[in-house]
């Protein structure tokens, strides 16, 4: 079982070095560079998202407030006229809304903290991509000339090619 083992990874590894020869390095690289490129992106998408929602949190918080204010101010009529049932009413609004509102800057405070590190972990990668890019960019230019795979071009051969080389092979026959 060693040995089938054995000889499975030794067949893996030359197929992997045979792909490796065929594929260009210089292709790869670029590739490689351009994902980097889309994850910087994606990245600074989701900081776009996260900056979005803590505004959004932080927008409604500050519209329940305003309207807490105002229930406040209804609650001193109520109890100034002895209206206890509407007191209770709004009472229990007000307590639905301070819940809401403490939901939405625990989210907020999320928001904010999950923001802060994606800035980070944005900068970190945007000082490594920079440095790769510049590592390539040099190896690019270094790299001699990818020899094509490909024949040269050669033109077809004509009738009239035909005919020539039969004329001075002719020619050279007779001479000799």
């Amino acid at each position: 079982m060693a040995l089938i083992n054995r000889m499975s990874r030794l067949f893996t590894a030359d197929l992997h070095a045979v792909i490796d020869r065929l594929e260009e390095p210089d292709v790869l690289l670029k590739q490689a560079i351009r994902e980097m490129e889309d994850e910087l992106a994606l990245r600074d998408h989701r900081i776009r998202l996260l900056d979005h929602e803590r505004e959004q949190c932080t927008q409604q918080a500050a519209d329940i407030d305003r309207e807490l204010a105002r229930t406040a101010e209804q609650l001193d009529v109520c109890f100034d006229s002895g209206e206890e049932q509407l007191a209770r009413t709004l009472l229990k609004r007000r307590l639905e809304m301070e819940h809401i509102v403490a939901r939405l800057r625990t989210r907020a405070d999320a928001s904010t903290k999950a923001l802060a590190e994606e800035h980070g972990q944005l900068d970190e990668q945007r000082r490594a991509f920079d440095s790769l890019r510049q590592q390539a960019e040099a190896l690019l230019q270094d790299l001699p000339p990818v020899a094509s795979h490909s024949m040269p071009y050669q033109p077809p051969v004509t009738d009239d090619d035909v005919e020539v080389a039969l004329l001075q092979e002719k020619q050279r026959r007779s001479r000799s």
